[in-house]
């Protein structure tokens, strides 16, 4: 998932803005909504974050911050409306606090109107010093995780309705890291969660492996209508590098333009200047989580593989073109400028490891990595377009509410609610990405996974996602939904999400049919995509925090349609009504921590 890491990172300049959920101006003033300068949006943004620092710890009785702690702001969100929202990451008699993270509101004045915090509980440690020494919680990571340990961090980590000062530990094997938490005075593991997620988790690879299925996608040979001309060049150019337009030769979307860098006259590298630099690479087999360590792609024709395995260029070009069109979905949709929305590179890497059967969002890369598949079972890379837009948007998370799973098993399956909204957030937003692309080759549905030739056509679909039987992913709510493995337990929110956007029962778009139930038997009207996934993203952005779980996202939604919308508007009310189909209400809101 991600590594439940504290990092002091300085204040975003870049401001954003969502008065609607689509895209608007890099910074919006606090009436006027004209564009202001970086210069002066850093100085409001400073302005803003020690309000927010200073409301915090004025009403500690709800943000939970308390002597001792210190806020280190992470992200600055100010709305046109007028409310301004900052993302702190804490600390505890100098240690990195796990869980600890929060969101304080305030309003146009700078008055404060509420918080969203992960931790229920103020932060204070029951001991003060450490039993084990960081050696030995060094080297019961490395048993644990099975790999080369770094060097062990004190911390405190505030999960799970506790406070206990505990060492965090990196552990590396093959090329993938894994985070470990020892307590420091019992030396119990707290938690051991994979740094990485993957598209497939341990559980499907294992069902699959049983029932002798394969994922083998068809490719999609042939041209289509956003492609450039076939090795065009960079006619004109005075200088080098300059930009290009050449030809991605695609396995899975056929051929697209792809805007390239040329570094001299007629030599082209796969590296769109005009997005940050957003480049791919070759692992070469290698496992590496260094994007230094990958091969640039270069040729001197600007046509980029042959919509065949046997040139390593064509997977480099589906990865290329997902990227970035995932990219332009975040960008043109809420002006989000890059995953981290700090105007740099999206990256990635293809042929990675040794006949790796799987994608990942790798945070320590910051970049996306897709294996060769095993040759056996899984035939090809995964580099379809709705899994880069699931994964990037795994960064997207990262960046902003950081959703972690609540427990991992022996097997690296996880689970908890929190994690299972970061998987359907990706669900739902890479399939957003499928419909800004609008390929032929890649017909934009609701269903997640339909190019990877499974025998039920798909491997997730938001509509009625029980009808994925591979993974048993579930439709509604229950007290069990905690202790259900992620991506199963996405169906809840991800539900939710259809219904917010196109309503309950039949209906058919763009050639696929869909048939969506609802729990209580009721019917919901959608109010469209556009506007479920403004308030989807507003919510993810400005509502939610490391521990948001079913019932928290449900209030972060209704309360990103109050900004959006209003309190009385109809999106607002279906927003409740969504939820509610699925079985997430503020009476059945479950009561205390579980374990």
């Amino acid at each position: 998932m991600r590594r439940p890491h504290i990092r002091t990172v300085a204040v975003a300049v870049a401001v954003t803005t969502a008065a609607t959920g689509l895209a608007g101006t890099a910074f919006a003033g606090p009436s006027t909504g004209v564009e202001r300068t970086s210069a002066s949006a850093a100085s409001t943004s400073t302005v803003v974050v020690e309000a927010a620092r200073t409301a915090a710890f004025a009403h500690t009785a709800a943000t939970g911050v308390s002597q001792g702690d210190e806020l280190q702001a992470q992200d600055v969100m100010i709305d046109p409306e007028g409310a301004r929202h900052v993302r702190f990451v804490r600390t505890h008699n100098g240690l990195p606090v796990l869980g600890g993270d929060l969101v304080v509101h305030l309003n146009r004045q700078l008055a404060y109107t509420g918080v969203t915090r992960a931790a229920g509980h103020a932060v204070k440690t029951s001991a003060a010093e450490a039993k084990l020494t960081a050696g030995q919680a060094a080297a019961k990571a490395a048993r644990v995780a099975k790999g080369d340990a770094g060097e062990a961090e004190l911390v405190v980590d505030a999960r799970d309705g506790s406070s206990a000062l505990a060492y965090q530990v990196t552990v590396t094997d093959k090329g993938t890291s894994s985070t470990v938490v020892i307590d420091a005075v019992t030396g119990k593991v707290r938690s051991n969660t994979p740094d990485a997620d993957q598209f497939l988790s341990p559980k499907l690879v294992d069902t699959l492996r049983k029932r002798g299925e394969t994922i083998d996608p068809a490719t999609g040979i042939g041209s289509d209508a956003s492609a450039g001309l076939l090795g065009s060049s960079a006619s004109g150019a005075t200088s080098y590098p300059s930009t290009a337009h050449g030809t991605g030769k695609t396995l899975f979307v056929g051929n697209v333009g792809l805007t390239t860098t040329a570094t001299s006259r007629g030599h082209y590298q796969l590296k769109d200047p005009t997005r940050y630099g957003t480049e791919t690479r070759d692992a070469k087999g290698k496992y590496t989580e260094s994007f230094g360590a990958g091969t640039k792609f270069t040729n001197t024709t600007n046509v980029w593989g042959n919509n065949k395995t046997t040139s390593r260029a064509s997977a480099a070009a589906d990865a290329q073109y997902g990227v970035t069109k995932t990219l332009d979905f975040y960008k043109k949709t809420f002006n989000r400028k890059g995953i981290a929305n700090n105007s740099k590179a999206a990256r990635a890497m293809v042929h990675w490891g040794n006949k790796v059967a799987n994608a990942f969002w790798d945070p320590t890369c910051n970049c996306m990595l897709y294996g060769d598949g095993d040759g056996t079972m899984f035939k090809k890379p995964l580099v379809v377009l709705d899994v880069t837009g699931h994964e990037l948007t795994h960064g997207v998370v990262e960046a902003t509410a950081k959703l972690e799973p609540t427990y991992v098993d022996s097997d690296g399956n996880q689970y908890g609610e929190p994690g299972s909204l970061n998987e359907s957030l990706a669900d739902i937003f890479g399939s957003n990405v499928e419909f800004y692309a609008n390929n032929a080759k890649d017909t934009p549905d609701y269903l997640v996974g339909e190019k990877l030739g499974l025998d039920q056509k798909f491997l997730r679909r938001l509509d009625h996602p029980s009808l994925d039987k591979l993974e048993g992913t579930i439709d509604y709510w229950s007290p069990d939904t905690y202790y259900t493995e992620v991506h199963a337990g996405s169906g809840v929110s991800s539900h939710a999400y259809y219904l917010l956007a196109e309503g309950s029962g039949k209906k058919t778009i763009n050639g696929v049919n869909y048939n969506s139930p609802t729990y209580d038997g009721s019917t919901v009207k959608g109010i469209g995509r556009t506007k479920a996934t403004a308030i989807f993203y507003r919510a993810l952005t400005r509502y939610m925090v490391s521990t948001t779980d079913f019932h928290d996202a449900r209030v972060a939604t209704l309360k990103a349609a109050k900004d959006l919308y209003g309190a009385t508007s109809t999106e607002y009310k279906t927003v409740d009504k969504a939820w509610a189909a699925v079985n997430v209400t503020a009476a059945n809101t479950p009561s205390g921590v579980r374990h």
